[in-house]
């Protein structure tokens, strides 16, 4: 378990360096090509993050509302209330607001920027399917996102992929209305040749950033597998409850926006099948989560 954590959050660093070696390259080849300096990569990060800081402190009660998620208590629902307060207590995090979605389809999602400012749902197909330690497994699964910060990860990726995407925007726009501005005082080959890297960068950038960004998800799904097992000590516990999730029904509510902070991507059916398309070798680079089977291949491997 501790190699398998430690093996991921490397991937996570070694991902998220991949993105400043990106994003610093775009830039210099923007300033360059637009002959602006360093000014469209600071433009660029100043607009993403204040994006991204309202998506961070809102989009949890977002996620809430658009699952149609019900907060309970002690009273309401003791058995569920008091499975997430125990594992709380084991891990060492304040209680998270605890909600019920009514769904017979079986998932859960932690949401929240931050231990203090956490909350777990859980469908009722969920709660109802599932066995005492499976329900356990899958509660451990979605503390360990809020313990491990994974909001925060998910954000600065977010940010990433913000500022890619603005920088190669502009280096669009500044081809088709005006072209290298720089390449009036170049010789025609540097010119053509930086003409021809912007155009590259400008295009492919922002495919590979939103490759990234997916990559990281997934090995926070692996890290969270991980931790949510060491915390229960019963890695079974977990595999049989995403077996048992990967023959449950599509969510009634599903939006692409908060399908990343679900368990189990909340539009496949019991066949492995998103509803129109199967997911295969080039589809899974485009998913928010690993495949199941290897999930639990690595749980049962540890």
């Amino acid at each position: 378990m501790y190699q398998e954590i430690a093996r991921n959050k490397r991937k996570t660093i070694l991902l998220i360096g991949f993105f400043l070696i990106i994003i610093s390259a775009i830039g210099y080849i923007t300033g360059l090509y637009l002959d602006l300096g360093y000014g469209p990569l600071a433009l660029a990060v100043i607009i993403s993050i204040i994006m991204s800081l309202v998506s961070y402190f809102s989009g949890d009660k977002v996620a809430l509302a658009m699952s149609g998620a019900k907060q309970i208590d002690a009273q309401q629902n003791p058995y569920v209330f008091h499975l997430v307060e125990n594992l709380a207590i084991t891990a060492g995090v304040p209680m998270p607001k605890v909600y019920l979605i009514n769904d017979t389809a079986m998932n859960a999602f932690a949401t929240g920027r931050d231990p203090q400012h956490a909350s777990i749902a859980v469908t009722t197909g969920l709660v109802q399917a599932l066995e005492n330690e499976e329900l356990e497994g899958v509660i451990a699964h979605e503390l360990s996102h809020i313990k491990n910060l994974d909001i925060r990860v998910m954000t600065v990726a977010i940010i990433c992929v913000g500022i890619i995407a603005l920088l190669a925007d502009w280096m669009m726009r500044g081809y088709f209305w005006g072209g290298n501005r720089r390449s009036s005082n170049d010789n025609k080959g540097a010119g053509g040749v930086l003409i021809i890297i912007g155009l590259v960068l400008a295009i492919l950038a922002p495919i590979f950033a939103q490759l990234l960004q997916l990559a990281i998800s997934r090995k926070r799904e692996y890290l969270a597998d991980a931790s949510g097992s060491l915390l229960t000590r019963y890695p079974e516990g977990l595999a049989r409850a995403l077996e048992k999730i990967s023959h449950s029904q599509p969510m009634r509510q599903v939006n692409r926006a908060t399908a990343h902070l679900f368990i189990s991507e909340p539009g496949l059916n019991g066949s492995g099948e998103k509803s129109t398309v199967k997911i295969g070798k080039l589809a899974s680079l485009f998913s928010t989560h690993p495949p199941i089977a290897e999930r639990v291949a690595k749980l049962r491997g540890m």
